[in-house]
C-alpha cells in the first residue's frame, strides 16, 4: 500500500474495526511512517483525522519498530490544525511521555528537544476552540513532563485552574485529579 491507496482506503467512514485492520496492513507491510504522517496534515479534515487515528495505532502498537520517526512525528505537531488529528497527536505524546511507557520510549524521548512539543500543547490548552478532549490529553502530556521542564507545573497548574471555572464535566475531573498530584 502507498500514500494514494491509504487515501482511497481512508476517504471515506471508517470504523474501529477497519483501522485495527489497516493498522495491521500497513505494520505487516512496513508502510512508510513518514508517508502516513503526511496524510495527517491532508486538507480534508476527515481523511486527516483518519489518518491520525492510524497512526496512533501503528505506532502505539509497535513503538519499537517505528521509533526511528519518533523525532519526525513530533516535528509535525505545530502543523496540526484541525480537531481530530489534534486529539491524537496529543495522546501519543501523552503515551510517549507516561511513567509506564516502554524504556526504549523513554530513553528516545529523553534524548530529544521536547520544548516545541510543550509549547504546542500548552498552545492547545489555552485555545478557545480546541477541543476539550485535546485540552485534556495536552494537560496529561504536560503532567507528564513536569520533571524534565520544571517550569511546565506552575503554567500547567494555572491553565488547569483556568479551564476549570467554567470548564465542562469531563475537564472539572481531569483538573482536579492532576492539580492534587501536582501539590
Amino acid at each position: 500500500m502507498d500514500q494514494t491507496e491509504l487515501i482511497k482506503q481512508i476517504t471515506n467512514n471508517i470504523g474501529k474495526v477497519k483501522v485495527l485492520g489497516l493498522s495491521k496492513i500497513m505494520h505487516e507491510g512496513r508502510f512508510d511512517l513518514r508517508d502516513l504522517i503526511a496524510v495527517t496534515f491532508h486538507h480534508d479534515k476527515d481523511v486527516a483525522f483518519r489518518a491520525t487515528w492510524l497512526l496512533e495505532n501503528v505506532f502505539l502498537d509497535n513503538p519499537e519498530v517505528y521509533l526511528p520517526e519518533l523525532e519526525f512525528l513530533l516535528s509535525g505537531i505545530t502543523k496540526v490544525k484541525h480537531p481530530g488529528p489534534q486529539r491524537h497527536y496529543a495522546k501519543i505524546v501523552m503515551h510517549i511521555t507516561e511513567p509506564s511507557a516502554p524504556q526504549i520510549i523513554k530513553d528516545k524521548v529523553r534524548q530529544l528537544d521536547m520544548e516545541t512539543v510543550v509549547e504546542q500543547l500548552f498552545e492547545w490548552m489555552i485555545a478557545p476552540k480546541v477541543k476539550i478532549a485535546v485540552k485534556a490529553f495536552a494537560a496529561e502530556a504536560l503532567f507528564n513532563m513536569k520533571e524534565r521542564y520544571p517550569w511546565v507545573k506552575d503554567e500547567l497548574a494555572q491553565q488547569l485552574q483556568f479551564l476549570m471555572r467554567d470548564g465542562t464535566a469531563a475537564i472539572q475531573v481531569k483538573g482536579k485529579k492532576l492539580l492534587q498530584q501536582l501539590r
